[in-house]
């Protein structure tokens, strides 16, 4: 069974740092690139990051980007998505999915094939 399981949502003040964790299981992990996509009430969904577990190579929107990092670890089928200098507008619900990567990083919902239950991150100001 696929499972995509995500952790280390919260409530974090303006300005302040979570860690996010996708623990994978179910598929051959290097055979996939993992992404992490958000959500708010009443706002599309938005990738904020994606990784190849193959080689590493990782991508970011340019609303997230030196904030956040992405990282792997292959041992542990896990990726994590670091968040500093989180504010109000990051406040929502994060999700992370997976796509082979013979496709490659997608910021579509739709290219990937697994997706977790989400995890909810809230910046208070």
């Amino acid at each position: 069974e696929v499972q995509l399981v995500e952790s280390g949502g919260g409530l974090v003040q303006d300005g302040g740092s979570l860690r996010l964790s996708c623990a994978a299981s179910g598929f051959t992990f290097d055979d996939y690139a993992i992404g992490w996509f958000r959500q708010a009430p009443g706002k599309e969904r938005e990738g904020v990051s994606c990784i190849s577990s193959r080689d590493g190579s990782t991508y970011y929107p340019d609303s997230v980007k030196g904030r956040f990092t992405i990282s792997s670890d292959n041992a542990k089928n896990t990726v994590y998505l670091q968040m500093n200098s989180l504010k109000p507008e990051d406040t929502a619900n994060y999700y992370c999915l997976a796509i082979p990567t013979s496709v490659g990083c997608s910021d579509r919902w739709e290219d990937y094939d697994y997706w977790g239950q989400g995890t909810q991150v809230t910046v208070s100001s």
